[in-house]
């Protein structure tokens, strides 16, 4: 069994994998907050922890992993979004979800083993609640209910910050019923025209990091092995999820390692809409850009790095994914290579696995590349038919052969160019030899384009 290591970001150290029960390993990433498309940088979590998900189910058996990511469905955002367009709530967040299953689908990105919506969940977290009040670690206020921060000693570890550090630029909410400025709101009251629910502190809803621990609990228990996200939620989320799950649940160690991914830029620059660099998972795959070379731009950069993407990197992964789909056409059943393998167990190591693929292509492996490229999501099946591969261009091909006959005896080649430029816009390698006309797809091939061509 391959030995995993990662790095936690609690420790700031790589420490070995060892699970808390070996028979079934249990995960819960933070998931979306579900009122619009999912952005490129919301997509980076979801590639990052599919790989390892992959990964420790080839380690550890399919079904000896629990994978969770929830949906935030309860959020001013979401309110905002009513509110602006008379939808109910509802239906704008069945809507979000779906289009979210939708472009992580199009990833590659293999479905969790439980994907709960906060909005379920909102027992649990009175519970919680009622929870830490009974222990002292939290306190009602004028229909509010707080957490004192002060009341948990580890509080700021997770971010390396002690909490009178943290009070000058935090991201706290400035109340007169708060007893210290860091506490941080678990429930809070709601107006008839918003979403609530009757609680022991009158009609509210919950706060955001209350969520994820009544989630996880409910679903992985008082301790459990990796818990994931973006860089940016390590604080004030994360670090307020530790602090509320361990008040909590003393005899418990929430989550034993924390992973987090670094941010996305565009173009070498943060991604904005003030700059025009502002993408959506959607925006890029109508603009052309297969699911599975986006994927591959993701797995490029490790996990820990800044990512940068850029239309070069794009065109790259989907001139390596053209070969290697090429050269696994066929190809029977392998087994993914130690190599891969063992790239992928050093710390989600997803470029140095890249290099090692190519390494399969170059000796010309089909089958253990098509199986090594399956733990990192790449040259499935089901991925593959943005290539053309199926797509017959034999009669494109005839009609050209055709019109360069007629054309090496009338000398007028208008018809052959004109032809020929319509294939090259529609992504199509033309290759014209004295033994014939082959046509293959190319980078950027679209076969709707053919069918515009006369």
């Amino acid at each position: 069994m391959a030995t995993i290591r990662l790095t936690n970001s609690k420790t700031r150290r790589k420490e070995d994998f060892v699970p808390l029960d070996p028979a079934m390993l249990r995960i819960y990433v933070c998931g979306p907050t579900v009122y619009d498309r999912a952005h490129i940088g919301n997509a980076r979590p979801v590639v990052v922890f599919d790989t390892l998900f992959r990964l420790l189910r080839h380690v550890y058996g399919r079904d000896g992993v629990t994978y969770v990511r929830n949906f935030t469905d309860v959020d001013d955002k979401i309110n905002a979004r009513a509110a602006d367009t008379g939808r109910p709530i509802r239906d704008i967040t069945d809507e979000t979800i779906g289009w979210f299953h939708d472009d992580m689908d199009a990833l590659g990105a293999l479905r969790p083993t439980h994907e709960p919506r906060a909005t379920e969940y909102i027992g649990a977290m009175i519970a919680m609640i009622e929870s830490l009040i009974a222990k002292g670690h939290a306190y009602a206020a004028e229909g509010h209910v707080l957490f004192r921060v002060r009341s948990y000693r580890d509080y700021g570890a997770l971010s390396g910050r002690s909490v009178d550090d943290m009070i000058a630029g935090a991201r706290v909410e400035v109340a007169p019923f708060k007893e210290d400025p860091m506490d941080f709101v678990l429930w809070k009251p709601s107006e008839a025209s918003l979403p609530g629910w009757e609680s022991p502190w009158g009609r509210g809803r919950p706060g955001w990091h209350i969520e994820c621990s009544a989630m996880s609990y409910e679903l992985l228990g008082e301790s459990f092995d990796i818990h994931g996200g973006g860089l940016d939620l390590q604080f004030p989320h994360h670090e307020n999820e530790i602090a509320q799950s361990c008040c909590a649940h003393p005899h418990g160690g929430f989550a034993k390692i924390w992973m987090h991914n670094e941010m996305l830029q565009v173009e070498g620059r943060k991604m904005s809409k003030s700059l025009g660099n502002f993408f959506t998972v959607r925006d890029l795959l109508e603009q052309g850009w297969p699911g599975e070379v986006i994927r591959m731009v993701y797995l490029m950069t490790h996990y820990r790095s800044p990512m940068d993407w850029t239309a070069e990197k794009a065109r790259q992964a989907e001139a390596t994914l053209r070969k290697w789909r090429a050269l696994v056409a066929g190809a029977g059943q392998g087994s993914p290579a130690p190599a891969v393998v063992a790239a992928l167990a050093d710390d989600l190591n997803t470029p140095g696995a890249i290099a090692e693929l190519h390494e399969l292509a170059k000796a010309g492996d089909g089958a253990g590349l098509k199986a090594s490229a399956a733990l990192l999501g790449l040259l499935e099946d089901h991925m593959g038919d943005w290539t053309g591969a199926n797509v017959d261009l034999s009669p494109w091909a005839g009609r050209l052969a055709d019109l360069r006959a007629a054309a090496m005896a009338t000398k007028d080649f208008a018809p052959v160019d004109a032809l020929k430029a319509a294939l090259l816009a529609a992504g199509v390698e033309v290759r014209m030899s004295k033994a014939g006309v082959e046509l293959v797809p190319g980078p950027g091939f679209d076969p709707a384009k053919l069918d515009a061509i006369g």
